[in-house]
């Protein structure tokens, strides 16, 4: 059985299952490459709409394995930089995928798996669930993931978990912003699917074109070049077919 199990929808909702159920979906060098390569295919497939990421069993994941972290430690520096490259990439490659995604958080979310959790446009908490930001208990830092954390959370409260390692319980991650919603476990499906058929009623193109304005406009000062780029940008994609055709139906109700 593969450490990452894919299904496509006929809705074009790719499932991504992290599925270690041994390890709690605790990740490796070998999970992350699947999960890399699995998020460059989505990328560039047409059939693709959305990426759900969860975790099989009662957890979303426990991080870092804890072999896999025997095994750094033996590494040289050179070495450890090359492998926290891949997760850096991983985590990079989530948060900018062209499609939306969704995380489903059911139970524990530790270590680096607050990173995934914090690179997805939306995330389902159950109120069982619980995230960590673990690393410094261990004598680490949670640098690989820190932009995508800080970005979601803040600096504000990012100063407090980074440093206490204190586990966030489903209502603080919603309060926080690490989560968006906080679900009975047992309705945690149906609120993926509605957010799904949600996002699957847009453009296509709208939403992606969204994503990147999000990117691009989030932390840049207000300032000419930023207003006439956002000018740009509306104007180009009301003139794009897309944008004519579903603005033409839109007009025409």
């Amino acid at each position: 059985m593969s450490d990452l199990l894919k299904s496509v929808d006929e809705r074009g909702v790719l499932t991504l299952t992290m599925n270690r159920l041994e390890k709690s979906n605790a990740f490796d060098d070998g999970l992350i490459g699947l999960l890399n390569a699995a998020l460059l295919d989505a990328a560039g497939d047409s059939n693709v709409k959305v990426v759900c990421l969860r975790g099989a069993g009662k957890h979303f994941s426990a991080g870092a394995d804890l072999g896999w972290m025997q095994r750094m430690a033996k590494y040289s520096e050179a070495e450890n930089q090359a492998d926290a490259w891949q997760l850096a990439q991983l985590m990079n490659n989530l948060y900018r995928l062209p499609k939306p995604t969704v995380a489903v958080v059911q139970g524990a979310a530790y270590g680096g798996a607050v990173g995934l959790a914090a690179c997805c446009d939306m995330v389902f908490a159950s109120e069982r669930a619980s995230f960590c930001l673990s690393e410094v208990k261990v004598g680490l830092v949670p640098a690989t993931i820190s932009p995508f954390v800080i970005r979601a959370i803040g600096e504000r409260q990012a100063r407090r978990y980074f440093l206490s390692a204190e586990v966030i319980r489903a209502d603080k991650a919603l309060a926080i912003g690490l989560a968006h919603e906080v679900i009975a476990a047992d309705a945690l499906d149906q609120a993926v699917n509605e957010w799904c058929d949600a996002v699957l009623g847009n453009s296509a193109v709208a939403v992606a074109a969204a994503k990147q304005l999000i990117d691009d406009v989030a932390g840049a000062d207000i300032n000419e070049d930023l207003l006439r780029m956002t000018s740009e940008r509306i104007a180009a994609i009301r003139v794009s077919p897309d944008g004519q055709a579903r603005l033409k139906q839109f007009l025409e109700r």
